[in-house]
């Protein structure tokens, strides 16, 4: 009968067995501090963590492929994304149950509301720096603990997708225009930033005015 092999116990330190005094080195050499004392650092992965990696080297300044994107365009494709989906699912999808245009409009605005709350301006949140760059493609750039913007997305949304409505009407004056999500979510996405845009510049101006009262 085989006898079973018997694993020898280790501590954690061992198991994973960090090589620290290595990172304390990789640190000094990033900082720009004199690191003589520790004499050559190496910068590969696997002198660092005493695990494989091969050749490579760490390399803080590295950045990935969506940071070289500029933001308005991450941005805007975010919004014109979650608002062809919203035209998809409620105008295609639902406008064969809800009959009444005024019904409809206001369901667009709901969820339109509810997408750019729950799932867009979050998505803005985790995307953003310290130099907070996605506030200027939100009407409320506030907190997720400012619960009141649930209300207020929705309720300005819904003034969004009655000025979609009246595009539409005055552009199937000139030509008959169906409704598909790739131009309404364009259309959502003009009329939305035209609106952020006017707020944008009208918080840039009251902070103008009060730097200015503060100088004088």
């Amino acid at each position: 009968m085989a006898k079973k092999k018997k694993f020898k116990e280790t501590t954690i330190e061992n198991f994973y067995d960090l090589k620290t005094e290595k990172v304390d080195e990789l640190v000094a050499a990033l900082k720009g501090e004199d690191v003589s004392e520790y004499g050559e650092v190496s910068m590969k992965i696997s002198d660092c963590t005493g695990v494989g990696g091969g050749n490579k080297e760490f390399n803080p300044y590295r950045t990935d492929f969506l940071s070289r994107i500029p933001v308005f365009l991450k941005a805007f494709f975010v919004k014109w994304w979650f608002a062809g989906m919203v035209c998809f699912f409620v105008n295609i999808g639902l406008g064969i149950v809800v009959q009444s245009t005024v019904d409809l409009l206001v369901l667009d605005g709901i969820v339109l509301g509810l997408v750019a709350d729950l799932f867009v301006n979050p998505l803005f949140k985790f995307m953003e720096t310290d130099r907070r760059e996605y506030n200027a493609y939100m009407m409320f750039p506030f907190p997720f603990k400012a619960y009141w913007t649930f209300f207020t997305n929705v309720l300005y949304y819904v003034g969004v997708a009655i000025i979609v409505n009246y595009v539409y009407n005055l552009v199937n004056m000139l030509f008959s225009f169906p409704i598909e999500p790739l131009s309404w979510a364009l259309i959502v996405l003009v009329v939305d930033m035209a609106f952020i845009g006017i707020k944008d510049l009208a918080v840039h101006l009251v902070k103008n005015r009060k730097r200015e009262e503060i100088n004088v």
